[in-house]
């Protein structure tokens, strides 16, 4: 093992020993401190240490044409007084190596929630927005900082507040569960901390009902022939879409004119009344041998994972451009409250979880007690 002064003159110079693979060469001023230099011509700056066990490690540095030999002094100076101090470098290493990256504890996230009504919308915003971004940091990289900044970034871009939202619970429920699976590196959730941006993306939108007219004959003359049923059945229940695809007739009471959702948004089930008219849909409904949903798809026999398509063409031929389905709940709570049906009877129609869901509609009541105070001025202007 010969020994030298490590200088940048010395390292060029030393090259292998005759006849051997490798030839180390020990520096004089640091313990531990060596250059390798390899029969193929290759060096390597390493400290060699013994660990609190009394093992012997070696801890790499860097190439001799990557680092400068200065650097790899004042580098094996610091590594020399970190094992002075207890320390160990190559387990610090060691330990470093071993974070996975987000990509990783992604993967172990959705494949806990595979089978759950969530499943699709949390891949697809883990797909599109976070992967992207965090897929291959290391956890131990990641800070609320930039979370934080990657965020606001979505935000700026028009991102809408609601999404953004989701992508930060999703990322924060990765750490959560990653920490319940002992997965290094997720001590810390770098979106604890970040507060949540107010969300005001609610957008509200109802029917009048020659704008519901409209939409019932453009929905009946659609190329998919259970929309009209889908339609109507939304605009008479104030059902959810996905409730409504998902619904199963052995969860319909015809006679005792009731609709038990077992599962819902809210994640509590519930019962929602049955009109007359919305009877009258259900019973006109085609049946299928063997199939169990209320209004499947008639090609697959299997619910409808989207009417977009459809839909999109029927508001169109009903000058109705920018309806939503989910729109379609909302007018059914507008024609529910002016008709005059107070407002715990409309959310508890629509299976609000708090009265303040149901707020919302106030306004409306407000038209119909308007209503109500003119007709009273008008009769008595008649005396």
């Amino acid at each position: 093992m010969p020994k030298a002064h490590l200088t940048q003159a010395f390292v060029d110079k030393a090259g292998c020993e005759v006849g051997k693979n490798k030839t180390d060469y020990y520096d004089t001023i640091i313990p531990g401190f060596m250059l390798e230099r390899r029969s193929s011509g290759k060096g390597t700056y390493s400290l060699r240490y013994n660990d609190l066990s009394g093992r012997q490690r070696q801890h790499k540095i860097g190439g001799v044409d990557d680092v400068t030999c200065a650097a790899a002094r004042k580098r094996a100076q610091q590594l020399r007084s970190e094992v002075v101090m207890g320390g160990d470098p190559g387990a610090t290493k060691a330990l470093a190596k071993s974070i996975p990256l987000y990509g990783e504890l992604a993967a172990k996230h959705l494949e806990s929630f595979r089978g759950r009504k969530s499943y699709e919308d949390v891949e697809s915003v883990m797909r599109v927005h976070v992967l992207p971004r965090w897929g291959k940091t290391r956890l131990t990289d990641m800070n609320s900082r930039s979370v934080a900044q990657w965020l606001d970034e979505k935000r700026s871009k028009g991102l809408a507040p609601a999404t953004v939202e989701k992508m930060r619970v999703i990322l924060g429920r990765s750490f959560v569960l990653g920490a319940s699976w002992d997965i290094p590196g997720t001590e810390k959730n770098p979106a604890r901390n970040i507060p949540r941006a107010p969300l005001n993306n609610a957008r509200e939108r109802f029917l009048t009902g020659e704008e519901a007219v409209r939409l019932k004959e453009a929905v009946a003359a659609s190329n998919n022939p259970q929309l009209q049923h889908i339609v109507g059945l939304l605009l008479l229940t104030g059902a959810r879409l996905r409730e409504l695809l998902d619904a199963e007739w052995k969860n319909v009471d015809v006679e005792r004119r009731s609709w038990f959702i077992p599962d819902s948004k809210t994640g509590k089930s519930r019962y929602v009344p049955l009109s007359t008219p919305a009877v009258a849909i259900i019973e006109a409904l085609p049946r299928f041998k063997g199939c169990p949903w209320l209004v499947p798809n008639p090609d697959t026999r299997k619910p409808y994972v989207s009417v977009k398509g459809t839909w999109g063409t029927a508001i169109k031929a009903a000058k109705l451009p920018g309806l939503r389905l989910h729109d379609l709940r909302h007018s059914a709570a507008s024609f529910m409250v002016n008709s005059g049906v107070d407002l715990f009877a409309v959310g508890k129609v629509l299976g609000h979880a708090n009265y303040q869901s149901t707020q919302r509609y106030a306004h409306l009541a407000n038209d119909t007690l308007l209503k109500a105070v003119e007709a009273g001025a008008a009769k008595q202007s008649a005396f």
